[in-house]
């Protein structure tokens, strides 16, 4: 008898965890540059999402399933942008999808998402306009989040950091031909225009170009005593270069992408100085970062991180995603957007504490109070002014509406 029920006992076990094993997985779109000039940013976002989702798989995933990553590299491309997002709704039949890196990309292929209405998770690409594109009245619903600081907030502190804080009178604006650069330039424009600052100079370049050196000349020529930029890190690598070869050295201050591997590496020494807004920083300065960053070594290796803010962000994005899904209860699309609309639990994330970071008409989970200055300085990024990031000031939260 008492063997009997040993066997049936084991025989139920056993199909309770079968059960559990063969639950679907959630399928959770994965996309960006993970080729190309901007795949150091893609590649460390994916580098991230994939930790996030380890941890929460082996905690026992979400609604008791595993979350099961597709991944398409857009190559930066927004025609490969826009069939990756057509392949990943119709084929793939993703809930939701995480990623995208370049701004161009975004505006191309999220309408899809918001047309099948499945929610995105914006969490590199910084174009202020792409949490906006689909904003009621004139739609529904929004299902475009994002948790990266957009192109709005980091015009306004470019703009502070290089008039106000360094007093600079004469910035010269350096940018790609690309929507991420040509809408950066003019929210740099719109936030100096707020200073009563007028910029001397305005030079424009395409991706892939090698030589800077027509455009720094005429910066250089109009009296420029700062650059500031608005491009990928490979071309920006090729401003600094050009300084350096024309023996002309002024301030490098622009957006968040100065912070790549790809420019620092390219630029070597001639990259030492320049500045940008960061939402995250390679250094331990709370606990979530400390273990991040041990375990994302521990997983990818290196002792460099080859785009932080992409890492962390995309790490951020996944507990984001699954805080939501598991308030829903469910993984259709509305009721996730509504979670993440409401959601009524903190998520610890390495670049913040998540506290209501939406609404619905507010899809920014990143509010200017979160983003601090890095610094290039010996082939990494440093806090540019460690007392942004000290005791209290480390850990920054999106003011409650």
């Amino acid at each position: 008898m008492k063997i009997t029920k040993f066997v049936l006992a084991l025989v139920a076990s056993t199909a309770i965890v079968s059960v559990a094993m063969a639950a679907d997985p959630i399928k959770v779109g994965l996309s960006g540059p993970f080729t190309g000039g901007s795949s150091s940013m893609g590649v460390s976002m994916r580098d991230g999402v994939k930790l996030a989702t380890d941890e929460i798989n082996k905690a026992g995933g979400v609604l008791g399933r595993q979350i099961q990553l597709i991944e398409r590299d857009d190559e930066a491309k927004n025609e490969v942008g826009v069939q990756v997002a057509q392949e990943l709704i119709n084929k793939e039949q993703v809930v939701t999808t995480l990623g995208f890196i370049n701004t161009g990309v975004g505006q191309a292929a999220q309408r899809f998402y918001q047309e099948a209405e499945i929610p995105v998770i914006n969490n590199v690409a910084t174009g202020s306009i792409l949490a906006k594109q689909f904003l009621p009245p004139d739609f529904k619903a929004n299902y475009v989040f994002r948790n990266a600081a957009n192109d709005t907030i980091q015009s306004a502190m470019i703009a502070e950091e290089a008039i106000k804080r360094q007093g600079f009178k004469k910035p010269a604006i350096l940018n790609d031909a690309t929507n991420y650069g040509m809408l950066g330039r003019a929210d740099l424009n719109a936030a100096l225009a707020k200073l009563d600052v007028k910029v001397v100079a305005e030079e424009k370049f395409n991706i892939g170009d090698t030589d800077m050196t027509a455009q720094v000349l005429k910066a250089k020529e109009a009296g420029a005593d700062v650059i500031l930029t608005y491009a990928i890190g490979p071309e920006l690598a090729q401003i600094a270069n050009a300084m350096a070869k024309l023996g002309w050295k002024v301030p490098m201050i622009g957006s968040w992408t100065l912070s790549m591997a790809s420019f620092i590496d390219t630029a070597g020494p001639n990259g030492d100085g320049a500045m940008m807004p960061q939402t995250f920083i390679e250094v331990p300065t709370t606990p979530k970062r400390a273990a991040f960053i041990e375990a994302y070594h521990k997983a990818f290796g290196g002792t460099r991180m080859p785009s932080p803010v992409s890492a962390a962000q995309g790490y951020d994005s996944v507990y984001l995603l699954a805080a939501a899904i598991t308030q829903a209860n469910s993984t259709d699309g509305r009721k996730i957007r509504e979670a993440l609309e409401n959601l009524n639990t903190k998520v610890e994330g390495v670049v913040t504490t998540y506290d209501h970071p939406f609404t619905a008409t507010d899809h920014e989970a990143i509010s200017y109070n979160i983003p601090v200055f890095g610094l290039v300085k010996g082939g990494r990024v440093v806090p540019a002014h460690p007392e942004d990031v000290a005791g209290d000031k480390a850990l920054r939260i999106k003011p409650k509406a």
